[in-house]
Formats: structure tokens, sequence, C-alpha cells
């Protein structure tokens, strides 16, 4: 469908007329995603060397299974969980164990990674899988889920099989599938939506198994209406008994208690997860990795990625392998343009800027986005006009000027009082702050100190 006539039903037609839900608050930054919307998914060829962190995902790194010199195979464990909150890796290549040891990650910090040096085409080495998943228990599909290493892949990267993991005290009635993809650039699950719909809605029909819940809904912004209407068709046709629902565009309308206030009415408490209200979220690309695992007994060494922005020659979404270097999706993609000022891994507005492209891609990179302006260098800061635009922008009702002015002093036990942990960090403070203030720089700052604090009270 052409952009035209997306941006005819956005804007020619009334929220009512369209029943469109979202939530209070939040930005509408500029979209960009036309650059690489209608770029089918391409597999990216597999690069000479992978770099694998032994952390991809929030709770305890792993802790490593082979050493320098083994040869393994594509989809090998390589990297076992250590506890409950923790999930494993595996090879994404088939070939010899170069260096288990410290190399950059994308926040520009040294941390233990597997360097794999592929040898050839792909040996697979397969999961155990069920011979039919509808006969399988939730533990046993759950297993699977645990095995393949399959986190949250729309960005948190919280190891999945604990989310499935359904407490009795905390019963879930309702799934919400996670198809709004808000972050400017960003096009990786609009295609997964459009070329690989079955799928998608498979993988939500097993995970639905898992929970044990009846009522699906899918939330998709309404940039997105062809995926809409495919969606829709494809439901009909496969009997499933799920709920599309068009969401205004919005960011960060894709957070997880932004989509579950829209579609559900429910307010997730402050510290609270979406199971206290009923509800598990996961994202399009997480259940594409379930159907694979539990189907096809694939692990997750590969995800879809959009490689984009006015800063690349030729945007595109890729399949990619867990651990290729983001130069090697830039060239791919013809390489930086001359103007090209800024990457970043991530979106925009999430995302962190890179100063070293030989850093991997992780389960959680759903984008690389090459700018041609680094506004942020560009602007001056001033001091805070107490305007409150950043209070207006907050989806989550803080109050950021304040929290940055805090944490910028050091002033960490009142910005734990003023709820610092519980900011998303989705950044639609700075996005409208006239001063230009790094207000989530300093959130950031803020929180890493109070939960150092906190740890260290704990001893």
């Amino acid at each position: 469908m052409t952009w035209f006539l997306r941006g005819f039903l956005f804007y020619g037609l009334s929220e009512e007329i369209l029943g469109l839900t979202t939530f209070k608050h939040g930005v509408h930054p500029e979209e960009h995603k036309a650059l690489s919307c209608d770029q089918a998914i391409e597999d990216l060829p597999l690069p000479d060397d992978v770099y694998i962190p032994l952390q991809q995902h929030i709770g305890r790194p792993c802790s490593p299974v082979v050493q320098k010199k083994d040869e393994v195979k594509t989809g090998q464990l390589i990297g076992k969980a250590e506890g409950f909150v923790s999930s494993p890796v595996h090879a994404s290549v088939t070939g010899s164990v170069k260096a288990v040891g410290l190399f950059l990650n994308s926040m520009g910090v040294r941390v233990p990674m597997i360097q794999i040096e592929r040898s050839g085409d792909d040996v697979w080495q397969l999961l155990d899988k069920p011979d039919d998943w509808q006969k399988a228990t939730p533990d046993e599909l759950g297993r699977v889920v645990f095995e393949a290493g399959i986190v949250g892949m729309g960005g948190a990267a919280f190891p999945s099989h604990v989310k499935l993991k359904v407490s009795p005290e905390k019963p879930i009635d309702a799934f919400i599938l996670n198809g709004c993809e808000c972050e400017p650039y960003l096009t990786c699950d609009h295609r997964m939506m459009l070329e690989r719909t079955d799928q998608v809605l498979l993988g939500m029909a097993i995970i639905m198994k898992i929970l044990d819940v009846k009522k699906g809904f899918i939330g998709v912004e309404n940039n997105k209406p062809d995926a809409i209407a495919l969606l829709n068709e494809r439901i009909k046709a496969c009997g499933y008994d799920y709920k599309v629902m068009p969401m205004k565009v919005k960011y960060p309308q894709g957070a997880e208690k932004m989509l579950i206030k829209a579609i559900l009415k429910r307010n997730v408490p402050a510290g609270g997860l979406p199971g206290d209200v009923g509800v598990i979220v996961h994202n399009v690309g997480t259940a594409v990795a379930v159907m694979e695992a539990v189907t096809e007994g694939k692990p997750l060494i590969s995800r879809v990625v959009a490689v984009t922005g006015d800063g690349l020659s030729s945007p595109k979404n890729l399949q990619v392998r867990i651990g290729t270097p983001l130069k090697h999706a830039i060239s791919f993609c013809g390489g930086l343009k001359d103007t090209a000022a800024q990457v970043f891994m991530g979106g925009p507005m999430m995302g962190f800027s890179q100063f070293d492209l030989s850093v991997p891609m992780v389960k959680a990179t759903s984008g690389v986005v090459c700018t041609s302006q680094v506004k942020e260098f560009s602007q001056v800061t001033y001091p805070c006009i107490r305007c409150n635009s950043c209070v207006s922008a907050c989806p989550v009702f803080l109050l950021p000027n304040r929290l940055s002015r805090l944490a910028e002093k050091a002033i960490f036990d009142e910005a734990e009082d003023f709820g610092i942990l519980n900011c998303i960090e989705c950044g639609s403070c700075v996005y409208v702050c006239p001063s230009h203030i790094p207000i989530l720089q300093w959130i950031r700052v803020g929180k890493f100190r109070v939960n150092e604090l906190k740890r260290k009270a704990a001893v």
C-alpha cells in the first residue's frame, strides 16, 4: 500500500471513525519509515567472524561451555544460563572458536564474548522439540523456549521463559502481541507481519497455549494499514480468535504499560509488571522465534534488523545472524553516505550512538540507524525554563526535569523517592525539551547510582 494511502488513513480520518486507541501523554516524532518499509526482508550473507556476547538479556550472564579452538555447529549451545533469570546463547555459524575474551559492545564496554571464525556453510545442531506442539504441555513448551535462548526482541531482552512462567497467585487472562513498532525508522516488525504473517500468528497461538489464556490482542499502529488488513485476513482464514487493535501513531505506544493501558484500560502500578494486572506482552519477533523453536527446533541465532537512515546508501530489512558486526550489514547496504554523521544501535529515541562499527548485533538489535545529522552536538544547552513540556510528554507521569536535576546534583535518595526507577527511558522528555537538556542521560546516571546504592545496602 502506498504511503499516500497510509497518510490519508492516518491524517484524513478521525480517531473515533477509525476506532483507534492510545494512552495519555507521549510525543509524535518524525517517522522516517518510508526509507525501508517497502523493502522485503533479505538474508544478509554470513560474516567471516561473529562475536557473541555471553549476556544478551536482563539477568545473570551465561558461563561459556566452549573454549578456544573448539569446533562448533550452528545452533550449538556455547553459553549456559546461570540462574532462573538468565538465557543461554548459541553459535550462530558453523566454525571454530577463535577466542573467549573481552570485546567492545554497543555501550562502549568490553564484555565477555565468544568469537567464532566461520568455516563454511551451516551444519545445524537443533533442539529437541515436541512432535506435536498442540499435544505438548505448557511446561514442555516452556522448556523449549528456555533452551532456545529466546528473549524479548522488542528491545528489553527479558528472558521469555520467565515471562511465560505464570504464578498461581497472579493469574493471566489476556495476551497482547506487540506490533506497534513506534520507534522512528524501524520497520522490521512491519515486514514480518507482512511477509511472515502465518508464522507470527502461530507463534502467538503457542504462547497463548503456554499461558493458558483465551483472549488474544494484536496492537498495531495505524501507519501500517497493510499489516492490519493482512492480519485480519489471515486470522479469519486460519480460524484464530484474535482481535487486531489499530493504535494511534504515537510514541512510545509500543511500551508494555502504554499498550496495556490503551488496549485493556488497565494501569500497571508503578514498580509493577504486566502480570500484576493479568496480562503478558510479547513482541512480534519474539512470537516468530517461539514458533521456530517449537516447530523447527531452532534456537535464537538470527533476527530481522532494519538497517536504515538517510545516511545510508540503500536501506534494507535484513535477516541477520547474532554476533554479526555492524560494519558487515552497513557494507551490504551500500555503505555510509558522505553525509553520514551518526550511527545508532536501535532507534534514535532509545538506541545508543556508536563509535566503533565492529561491535556485534545481538538478540535485542531491532535496528541500525544511520543519520546525516547529529543534533546533540550542534545544539547549545540552556538552563531549564520550567515550561514542563517534559512533564506533559512523560507517559508514566514522572517529573523528568526534577529527576534530571536531582541526578545531576547527586541527590539520589530524593530521586528514588520521586520514582526515578519507574522511568522507562523512552526519551520523550529529551525530544520536547526546548533547552536541549540531556534529561534522559542524567536520569540513566541516577538510576544506575540508585540501583548501585541499593545493592550495597543489601549486602
